[in-house]
């Protein structure tokens, strides 16, 4: 033991509650090779888990976390405790980086790097057990990093030990996948947390917490002054929690001249201010951290928690091709395992910058990044292990659909995946060099046009999301090169990118002579073909080749620039365009050489004002760069375009003669008093039936002048019902003979047929005469000897006998020289004046 330091330090470990769940803990692991550790934040299961399953296996402990600021201060941690440097007894790996012996027991590794060795070589040879750290955070990697180990386990190496460590109820989901038919053991630990006091600070009304630009000065104005209120109000170190980076820094610029050290906290930073903000010093400390001081990291002295209650989740607008991190509300679970950090060590207090009853409706837990996020990456890692849809792996939940579709088209188009969704040769080059598969891309082809150490550098920038207040790409990456905060992370990054190129690659750049403004752009259009942007008519609006809008911010130096690539840009709820955030100049033929397979010719014949108008153009996905009219267009097409005209303008375009009017709406009553077969005839259902009525007319025009020339008439008969087209002029006639020996047509504008004839040429008519097998009768208007309304009726024997008195006297003495006999039904009809016989 004396020569063991991992097991002197558990023969007398340290005062943490998970030390109470280690025997629990050893019996799973030695009986089942499986166990999942189910304990809350702050309770020792990082500190303590690893070096007990160490003592247990003979090979390396591989110990993943979510984030390499929580890899370092774990391993850190665990190396102090034992007495040793990192790098003997326990090391640790993050991309770009590692620090590890022939010593080392213990490898604390981000979640990435173990996946990259599981696609190098799945037997992972050394390793005998692998702890995956936080699965409750349900980070895409981290679910895909238990789906490949399960699989490993079951094919290829059944001696390998797994144990997952979650501060959640997940944890029996978690098991479930672990075991299979038989759960994984589920060792729970309980938390010793002191009290936490709930301090509500919502914030004013004037005071919005975020609009499109993201969280908005006024509220980080009252985070800084809920800090300074903490402050005078308590004793301790205060940890503040601001969703990002830029949060972070405006935080602590608005609290200069605190009487306290003022301690930065997020991912960019480099390792020694990192450190500086995880040790306690000789003064009283303000921590202001992003997310990854949640659950994964220990901040020593914290009192106080001051909560901003937003968080940043991977969205995508997989129909606008938009994806990156977006503000939301923390979960009620985040909240708390916030809170928790304020009474790790002595009773505490949490600052809430909101209210109890908005805290009622926040949702309870985080959604799981596969449920949000760009799925890229994702669909790459599963081509790359033989399982391009993720079927037979056990994971917590499975992509969405959609989100997989276009990850899959995205693979295609970087030529990392063939057509059958299998990884091809270059899909494993891109997959190798440890960035997005679209800034992988980016990188290995703008090497070779503009070298591969600038490519590497601007890709770098990408990568670790800088930005500047106007969204110039161009700017930030000069800033850099000129040193700053973000340097030295950066400046690692484009190191590590750079070496990761093949051989060979970009060491002879082709085209040397870009400058840093289309350079820049160059590889932003590489990786982002779909954002490649052309100004509109206005100098701040643009149209990218997606097809979405996108709007610079007002005041951006990018402003009036013909062509933009823009690496991000985000929609804000209501918003037709989206907003650039980032963006860089291009030039119309750089445009064209990175977006290659979205150029296109399209022939394009449209009926615009009335005529057909055809044009030959080129385009850039949706953006039009030329055109030119042409002649003779395919006739298809033409019959395309007046098929559109008619839809959108109306039959009314068609040359209606009068018999095809006549036909139409005869056709219409027969359809509406006998239904099927007789064909619907209204507007809608012809538009529909376009081709079986009007279709051998349309094959047969070449412009608009043959549109006039159409025989409508002709068309229409075409829908006539075989056989009882023959009965037409039998069920619906045109015209019908009225005893004054008159043919009258009949009228079939209304909804009832209407005859309309002088009362005189129906003198002998008994009964009103019916249509469509005796269903309808006709409605006669009878007419005075001018032709003017005398009575309608349908019912004609009735009319005789009670209104014709009436109708008679009044024509008497209207038309005195005409005959009104007394009885119409023995008179005989005329069709003009007869006068009386004489006496």
């Amino acid at each position: 033991m004396a020569d063991d330091p991992i097991l002197r330090l558990l023969a007398d470990p340290p005062d943490l509650p998970v030390r109470f769940g280690l025997p629990a803990f050893a019996d799973a692991v030695r009986s089942r090779g499986l166990a999942v550790l189910h304990a809350p934040p702050g309770t020792g299961k990082t500190t303590l888990v690893p070096p007990a399953l160490a003592t247990l296996v003979h090979g390396r402990v591989v110990v993943t976390q979510p984030r390499r600021i929580a890899v370092r201060a774990a391993a850190r941690r665990l190396a102090q405790l034992l007495g040793e440097p990192v790098g003997q007894s326990v090391g640790y790996a993050v991309r770009g980086e590692r620090r590890s012996s022939a010593a080392t027991r213990i490898e604390v590794v981000t979640t990435g790097v173990l996946l990259r060795r599981l696609q190098h070589d799945p037997e992972l040879p050394g390793v005998d057990a692998v702890i995956l750290d936080e699965c409750h955070e349900r980070h895409l990697d981290a679910d895909l990093a238990l789906a490949l180990l399960v699989d490993i386990r079951g094919n290829l190496r059944e001696d390998l030990t797994l144990v997952a460590m979650s501060a959640t109820v997940e944890a029996a989901r978690t098991a479930a996948l672990l075991g299979g038919d038989e759960p994984a053991p589920v060792i729970a630990v309980a938390g010793s947390l002191f009290d936490v006091a709930e301090v509500w600070c919502p914030p004013p009304p004037y005071a919005k917490r975020t609009d499109d630009r993201g969280v908005t000065p006024g509220f980080l104005d009252h985070v800084a002054a809920c800090v300074r209120r903490a402050l005078t109000e308590r004793a301790g170190d205060v940890l503040v929690f601001v969703p990002g980076a830029g949060e972070v820094n405006g935080t602590a610029r608005r609290l200069a001249g605190v009487d306290a050290d003022i301690r930065p906290l997020h991912g960019r930073l480099s390792h020694r201010e990192q450190d500086l903000a995880l040790t306690a010093g000789t003064r009283r400390r303000v921590v202001i951290a992003t997310a990854v001081a949640e659950s994964s990291l220990t901040v020593p002295g914290v009192r106080i928690v001051v909560d901003a209650g937003l968080a940043r989740q991977p969205r995508t607008d997989h129909r606008r091709g938009l994806a990156g991190l977006v503000t939301v509300s923390v979960s009620r679970s985040g909240a708390t395992q916030r809170a928790g950090r304020a009474g790790r060590e002595a009773p505490g207090a949490v600052y809430r910058c909101w209210s109890a009853a908005d805290h009622r409706l926040l949702p309870e837990h985080p959604e799981p990044e596969i449920a949000t996020a760009d799925l890229t990456a994702f669909a790459l890692e599963l081509a790359c292990w033989g399982s391009p849809s993720g079927a037979g792996l056990a994971l917590m939940d499975p992509p969405p659909a959609p989100a997989m579709a276009a990850a899959r088209t995205t693979l295609l188009g970087l030529g990392a995946v063939g057509a059958d969704g299998r990884v091809t040769a270059r899909g494993r080059v891109i997959a190798g060099i440890g960035a997005d598969p679209r800034l992988a891309r980016a990188l290995l082809d703008a090497a070779a046009v503009i070298g591969a150490r600038r490519a590497a550098d601007v890709v770098a920038m990408l990568s670790d999301d800088v930005r500047t207040p106007d969204g110039d790409l161009v700017a930030a990456l000069r800033g850099l090169r000129r040193g700053g905060p973000e340097a030295s992370a950066w400046s690692a990054q484009a190191n590590r990118l750079h070496s990761a190129l093949p051989a060979g690659v970009g060491r002879t750049p082709t085209e040397g002579g870009l400058t840093d403004d289309l350079a820049v752009g160059l590889v932003v259009a590489l990786a982002h073909p779909d954002r490649i942007a052309r100004r509109r008519s206005s100098g701040a609006a643009y149209l990218m080749t997606s097809g979405t809008g996108a709007t610079l911010p007002a005041g951006s130096a990018l402003t009036g620039l013909a062509w933009l690539a823009i690496a991000d840009a985000d929609r804000g709820a209501g918003r037709r365009d989206a907003t650039v955030r980032s963006a860089a100049p291009l030039d119309e033929s750089l445009a064209t050489e990175a977006a290659s397979s979205l150029l296109r010719e399209d022939a394009t014949v449209a009926w615009t004002d009335g005529r057909i108008v055809a044009r030959r153009t080129t385009l850039l996905g949706a953006i039009e760069l030329s055109f030119q009219a042409f002649t003779d267009p395919p006739r298809d097409l033409v019959v395309a375009a007046v098929r559109d005209g008619l839809d959108r303008d109306g039959l009314s375009l068609l040359p209606w003669s009068a018999s095809a009017a006549s036909l139409r709406r005869r056709l219409a009553f027969l359809h509406s008093a006998l239904g099927e077969p007789w064909p619907d005839v209204g507007d809608e259902a012809l538009l529909t039936d376009l081709e079986v009525w009007l279709g051998p007319d349309l094959a047969r025009i070449k412009g608009v002048r043959d549109l006039q020339r159409i025989n409508v008439t002709a068309a229409l008969r075409r829908l006539l019902p075989w056989p009882q087209a023959g009965r037409l002029d039998e069920l619906a006639p045109e015209r019908v003979e009225v005893p004054s020996g008159a043919s009258v047509q009949v009228d079939y504008a209304a909804d009832q047929p209407v005859l309309a004839v002088r009362v005189q040429e129906v003198f002998g008519w008994r009964r009103t005469p019916r249509l469509a097998d005796g269903r309808v009768p006709l409605l006669l208007h009878l007419l005075s000897p001018a032709r003017r309304p005398a009575a309608v009726t349908a019912d004609l024997e009735s009319f005789w006998r009670t209104g014709y008195p009436q109708v008679r006297a009044e024509l008497r003495r209207r038309y005195p020289k005409h005959a009104w006999p007394d009885d119409p039904l023995t008179a005989v009809p005329s069709r003009g004046p007869r006068r009386p016989p004489r006496g």
